[in-house]
């Protein structure tokens, strides 16, 4: 399949998934109070996820997020995140559904969120 569908789910709400979904934690860091047990994913993609200076700077401020999703796109041109981003698509292909997950409580104005708008956009998910 070359174009699945990708949504966008916090962590908290949705722990195993589906059948036919490739889930990817999408956050830099570990979700607090959720073991590795726990948590079905296929892929903690830690290189994707905003910097930990961009987080820094954004601390959830709606007030900056136009700001922050166009610093993070621009972070995702980089290398490690370009390397990693080829790793996630060329995965989901084989599947129905991308599922990023994060632990962010707005996930409308998570990174998460930017990543999928950056994936559907390119178009080679």
């Amino acid at each position: 399949m070359a174009h699945p569908d990708i949504d966008v789910r916090r962590v908290y709400a949705d722990r195993s998934g589906h059948d036919g979904e490739y889930r990817v934690l999408v956050d830099r860091l570990w979700p607090r109070g959720v073991s590795k047990e726990s948590l079905r994913i296929d892929l903690w993609a830690v290189d994707v996820a905003p910097s930990t200076e961009l987080r820094r700077w954004y601390g959830h401020d709606p007030a900056r997020f136009e700001e922050f999703a166009r610093r993070y796109r621009a972070e995702l041109r980089g290398k490690a995140a370009s390397t990693a981003l080829a790793t996630v698509r060329a995965a989901a292909r084989s599947h129905r559904v991308l599922v990023l997950l994060t632990a962010t409580k707005d996930v409308e104005r998570s990174g998460a969120t930017v990543l999928a708008r950056h994936l559907a956009r390119s178009g080679r998910t």
